[in-house]
């Protein structure tokens, strides 16, 4: 009975979510995919795969609802399975406070925003709830849980990190029996994970778009930014590179390097890329001599960046606020007002300004649950949770060029279900001991206190 309760109660948070954002907000990203999606002619800009598939599940009906329905499937199947693991070892209390979780909103915002990060998030979090089932999983189970995560891994440039901790808590328990053969098995499992968007780019006819120039790009405007010399390639165009790029660096992005902003810099994306092309110079070694040549440089604008990427000093009204409404576009896609979404609008929004918006605050809890919290045992799910949430947030520190939440989707979801899981093993656990628990929440509360105070100083 308590199954079926639970069951129904999944489903049911499932409806109202779909309910309150239909037919799935589309914004300036899903926008570009979606009309790749009815062409079925694909670039590598967005990920081909998530575009393939969106072309696929246009037989059920045009626009954002099919891939909404898939993105709120995943995320409410796993959040049901996670719960019912829980449920099947008596720890009720888990499975409700695992769909409490679900239910935080801005969570609800991103997995009802049509995103490679939604999608991403939401077959891990499948996958986690496949593998929290049994100790010794079927071979059809672990082969479900190999195709999710591989699907993850097409879905974004820096989704192995995420990836790797939930594809060893899925081996059998031979492979990851010392550290070294996490090692090792890490290691072997990485290999496919790496060659999974490539091999779905080539298999799917991508064409190249020069995305990774875009962080080639923004690296050197944060080194000639901060070291005060051209670390460009000759610019013709450009009389004084360095003063133009001051006008148009910002920690927060690299939307000016961009085409698409309103005041585009003259030190633009394909300015530079047709500067690397005619004078047969490789991107790649320019920017990896141009770190070697100024590494203070290049470590000060990677901070930088990565303190506005995970609003840690900084102020929220200075950055990308979570998008709400659907972008304007050609098919008219919009999601209708109605008292849900006006409600969890309000408390998405009031929420982003809170520790529960600032990836700062989630990392430093992953952090502390993972290294200070006593009771975390290597055989539970909360171990792998925690390390998949905090690599792929830390992935960002040398591989990003933006700073809005929807990054951090994962981090949210897997800390904060990993956090409950150690929360439920400290609880029932042989040692009870509280120093850590102590020493966890001053730290934790530190960590909020810093963000604030930067919010009121600013």
């Amino acid at each position: 009975m308590a199954v079926v309760a639970f069951g129904l109660a999944v489903a049911a948070a499932a409806i109202l979510h779909w309910l309150a954002l239909r037919p799935g907000i589309m914004v300036w990203d899903s926008i570009r995919q979606y009309g790749q999606a009815v062409s079925g002619q694909y670039d590598d800009w967005h990920p081909p795969a998530m575009n393939w598939l969106w072309h696929e599940l246009s037989r059920f009906g045009a626009g954002p609802a099919p891939m909404l329905v898939l993105q709120l499937t995943l995320y409410w199947g796993g959040t049901g399975l996670l719960g019912l693991a829980a449920l099947r070892r008596g720890r009720w209390w888990l499975s409700v406070a695992s769909v409490a979780a679900g239910l935080l909103p801005i969570p609800l915002v991103l997995m009802g925003t049509i995103l490679k990060d939604s999608l991403m998030a939401g077959c891990l979090l499948t996958a986690a709830g496949v593998i929290a089932q049994r100790q010794m999983l079927p071979v059809w189970a672990r082969a479900l849980v190999a195709v999710l995560l591989v699907a993850a891994a097409t879905l974004r440039f820096n989704a192995v990190p995420a990836v790797i901790p939930l594809a060893l808590a899925a081996l059998p328990c031979r492979f990851t029996a010392s550290r070294l053969r996490v090692l090792a098995s890490a290691a072997v499992i990485a290999l496919p994970l790496l060659a999974a968007m490539p091999i779905a780019n080539r298999l799917l006819d991508a064409q190249p778009s020069g995305v990774e120039d875009s962080l080639i790009i923004y690296d050197l405007g944060g080194i000639t930014y901060f070291s005060k010399t051209d670390a460009f390639p000759p610019l013709a165009r450009v009389a004084d590179p360095v003063a133009v790029n001051a006008d148009c660096y910002s920690t927060i992005s690299w939307d000016r390097y961009a085409w698409w902003g309103d005041q585009p810099c003259a030190i633009g994306f394909s300015a530079v890329r047709d500067s690397f092309a005619s004078n047969a110079l490789n991107p790649t070694r320019w920017w990896l001599g141009a770190i070697v040549a100024h590494p203070v440089a290049y470590a000060a604008h990677r901070a930088g960046h990565f303190n506005r990427n995970i609003r840690l000093w900084t102020r929220d009204s200075s950055l990308p606020s979570l998008s709400l409404r659907s972008d304007p576009n050609d098919w008219h896609f919009a999601v209708g007002s109605n008292p849900l979404n006006q409600w969890i609008e309000v408390l998405a929004l009031r929420t982003s300004f809170t520790p529960l918006g600032w990836p700062a605050c989630w990392i430093a809890l992953g952090a502390l649950v993972l290294f200070v919290w006593p009771g975390v045992t290597d055989q539970s799910l909360a171990r792998p949770l925690l390390w998949s949430g905090l690599l792929y947030a830390l992935s960002f520190l040398p591989m990003s060029v933006a700073s809005e939440v929807r990054y951090h989707l994962w981090t949210m979801i897997a800390i904060g279900l990993g956090s409950l899981h150690a929360f439920d093993e400290w609880v029932h656990g042989a040692s009870r001991s509280r120093s850590g628990l102590v020493v966890a929440a001053v730290v934790m509360f530190l960590v909020m206190a810093l963000c604030a105070a930067a919010r009121i100083a600013a």
